[in-house]
């Protein structure tokens, strides 16, 4: 079975369509075309031919590629501004805390775990990165909304920030890829802006 027939929870898949000849004939920028496609219940999809669901939402958008490129680079620099916050964080509260040395023997035994890390913790932002996370989330929200004129820059977060947030949008915002996104607290914000 394909996993594109699937999905175990909330979901929403993200891909880009950059034309070549096909654009919108009025408009002299480029314009690259958003789609994307999401679940508000788990799916299992059988056969294509008879599925039928009230779960299952599709759309796409156009939006100008100079605005995605700006963006995903705004994207980038509060995705290191939230790391060195990470960072700071760790090194004070690990200097808080001293270590005995047989915890430490005790945790050098201790296995490696295969599975890789997702950074999903809330951070505490300082007021500079916070202003950058209300700006860059302002540029999505102004992006998503079908009226982007008249969309109000935010004042307060729309959900808690985390890394794996800042890096799910910076993906998301990547013409050359698609993504999905099943964090809750992001997939509940981009799906009302579709709205």
């Amino acid at each position: 079975e394909s996993r594109a027939a699937n999905a175990s929870n909330k979901e929403i898949n993200i891909q880009w369509y950059i034309p070549s000849l096909a654009k919108p004939s009025n408009d002299t920028e480029t314009k690259v075309l958003l789609l994307y496609a999401y679940n508000t219940k788990p799916i299992k999809i059988s056969n294509i031919k008879i599925f039928s669901s009230m779960s299952v939402f599709s759309g796409y958008l156009w939006i100008p590629l100079a605005r995605i490129t700006s963006l995903r680079e705004k994207l980038s620099n509060l995705k290191q501004e939230v790391e060195m916050l990470m960072q700071s964080s760790k090194s004070l509260s690990s200097a808080s805390e001293p270590t005995s040395f047989l915890e430490e023997s005790e945790s050098l035994k201790k296995i490696p775990s295969t599975k890789p890390k997702v950074n999903v913790a809330k951070v505490h932002l300082d007021e500079k990165t916070e202003e950058m996370a209300k700006s860059c989330l302002s540029e999505v929200k102004a992006l998503l909304s079908g009226v982007p004129a008249l969309s109000l820059p935010l004042t307060q977060l729309p959900f808690d920030v985390t890394l794996q947030s800042i890096e799910s949008l910076e993906e998301m915002f990547d013409p050359a890829t698609g993504c999905t996104i099943t964090e809750e607290s992001l997939f509940s914000w981009i799906i009302s802006l579709f709205h």
